[in-house]
């Protein structure tokens, strides 16, 4: 049925008057013509609006402020790649770069000689690449991510089976992720014995199955030879710990020396609320003022409410009692001064590239369940996706802590 409008009601009717009196005249009376009736034009539709920013933060906020510094980046898992995770909206509307958490990680990849399912990582790449987003690939090598096998049999064994892993990985992300971990946590953990401490190389798995830490320089070799335009990093945490940095130089010093494919270093920040942020500056300059062109990542940056003993980490006594899920005040506000402090200095600072925060809401971190299952708020934002204190404190110059 035509929907006719009250204006086309009126010329119907004035047409219909007009032949009745022409019917009445002489029959030399002109008929007018009839008039055809068009229906209305539908109005064009409405599209849909984008979904507002998360939060009180205007979307690219935070990416913007430092886009003439470094990227700004944050993990993310497979599982939080939907329409419907507010973290990965978060991520979206924020950040410029992702590593994938656990995904591109030997034991999530492979399980038996031969045989790899990329499933869950492309998932997260492609999510990634389809957003404007770089990615990060993390981590090549990593002792505790190593299925069994590949460290089973001789040295020469170990090696053919590191060498067609990388080569594998690498040449399957070729052109999408253009930055690699290829060694993650290397540098010797026996920091609390000082200078008496067994270093610089971890006694990992993969030390004691080679025989030294040539297996480093192997997967450097290997994953330049497969993309020879993706950026390759040696990672590690603590470098913050005066001992522990000294002992990633020598690392560095080694494979420079020795003409290894290196092109920066990837400082892992896990912090908590005693961290003095001139510590943080120091592991990044001794990197810049020794190496010039060797470039500097922030590679997973956290800031802890615990500050718990050795004990706790080990064998999980003696830690903190849980704070709840409400941040005390105090506590936030010691956060987000250390937070800008830090990202003050590393903006001043030509050597950094990357920064990337360890998670995108504070339910997400990984320090919620480790060293012990409780509430932690270490991230920028909170569990409701809300900047937090720390993020506005970093991207407000004028904001009051």
């Amino acid at each position: 049925m035509v929907d006719i409008s009250a204006r086309q009601r009126l010329q119907l009717l004035a047409g219909g008057a007009a032949l009745a009196l022409t019917g009445c005249g002489g029959g030399d009376a002109a008929i007018p013509e009839p008039i055809i009736m068009a229906p209305e034009a539908s109005p064009p539709p409405v599209p849909t609006p984008p979904p507002a920013p998360v939060g009180s933060l205007s979307e690219g906020m935070l990416r913007n402020t430092f886009r003439n510094n470094f990227s700004i980046g944050t993990s993310l898992t497979a599982n939080e790649i939907n329409a419907n995770n507010l973290s990965a909206r978060i991520a979206r509307e924020q950040f410029n770069s992702i590593t994938p958490e656990y995904e591109l990680k030997a034991d999530q990849l492979t399980s038996s000689e031969g045989e790899y399912n990329f499933d869950a990582a492309d998932r997260v790449v492609d999510w990634a690449l389809e957003n404007g987003m770089s990615v990060r690939g993390h981590a090549l090598v990593w002792h505790e991510a190593t299925p069994a096998y590949f460290l089973e049999g001789s040295r020469n064994d170990i090696r053919e089976r590191l060498e067609e892993h990388v080569t594998t990985v690498v040449s399957h992300f070729r052109g999408r992720i253009g930055v690699w971990d290829v060694v993650n946590e290397v540098t010797s953990v026996d920091i609390f014995n000082g200078a008496n401490g067994v270093g610089p190389d971890r006694r990992s798995g993969w030390f004691n199955a080679v025989g030294n830490a040539d297996y480093i320089d192997w997967a450097f070799i290997a994953a330049r030879a497969a993309d020879p335009n993706a950026l390759l990093f040696l990672s590690d945490y603590e470098t913050e710990n005066a001992f522990k940095m000294a002992w990633t130089m020598d690392i560095v010093r080694r494979l420079l020396a020795r003409g290894i494919p290196i092109d920066g270093v990837g400082q892992q920040f896990h912090l908590n609320l005693s961290t003095d942020p001139a510590a943080v500056m120091t592991a990044i300059d001794t990197v810049e003022n020794e190496f010039a062109g060797l470039i500097n990542h922030v590679t997973e940056l956290d800031v802890s409410f615990y500050q718990d003993p050795g004990s706790c980490w080990q064998s999980g006594v003696n830690c903190l009692p849980d704070i709840g899920p409400n941040a005390p005040e105090d506590m936030l506000a010691t956060q987000a001064q250390i937070m800008r402090d830090i990202f003050t200095g590393l903006a001043l600072r030509s050597s950094v590239e990357s920064v990337s925060v360890w998670g995108v809401r504070d339910g997400d971190s990984w320090l919620n369940f480790v060293p012990a299952e409780r509430y932690n708020h270490p991230l920028l934002f909170d569990r409701d996706g809300e900047p937090k204190s720390a993020l506005l404190a970093i991207i407000d110059p004028a904001y009051q802590i």
